[in-house]
């Protein structure tokens, strides 16, 4: 399974200025719990915005033309797939999510009820066509109902 794991407001943003800037922990521990024992991707503004590196028990993989110590980097998503085994997440960001679009199975999707200025630099998931995906669910999240999980399932 090859899966995009993200976090959205209502407006598709996924980031302002570097960060994250929402913090529920029961999306992070739903974060870990899918993500635990398997291969995480992610781009190198991900990467740098990790407050622990790496992401324990996970292997970690960051897509960057830079060569970044104590990391696993390749040039292309395509390349760091080929030495992958078993489940794979996406987390971000904003590019690593568009080009996995291609390569993903499925996508896990909180939804957020935050609303940002965006004038805040921020980034964006890209849209979802419904040509392409179809919502398989959609429930709250069991420990705070504020929040909407979704799930996304690859049709063509």
């Amino acid at each position: 399974m090859k899966g995009i794991i993200v976090a959205v407001n209502p407006n598709r943003v996924i980031g302002c200025k570097g960060d994250i800037p929402w913090h529920y922990s029961e999306d992070l521990k739903r974060f870990k719990k899918l993500t635990i024992g398997n291969t995480v991707i992610m781009g190198r503004k991900t990467w740098e915005s990790l407050p622990i590196k790496p992401l324990p028990e996970r292997r970690n993989i960051v897509i960057t033309s830079r060569k970044i110590e104590g990391v696993e980097c390749f040039k292309q998503i395509k390349k760091a797939l080929a030495g992958t085994v078993g489940d794979v997440w996406f987390i971000g960001g904003a590019g690593i999510y568009e080009e996995a679009l291609k390569y993903a199975d499925r996508i896990d999707m909180t939804l957020v009820p935050d609303i940002v200025n965006e004038d805040d630099e921020c980034v964006y998931f890209p849209e979802i066509q419904k040509d392409e995906w179809r919502e398989s669910s959609s429930n709250k999240n069991e420990e705070n109902p504020e929040l909407m999980q979704k799930i996304f399932i690859r049709i063509t």
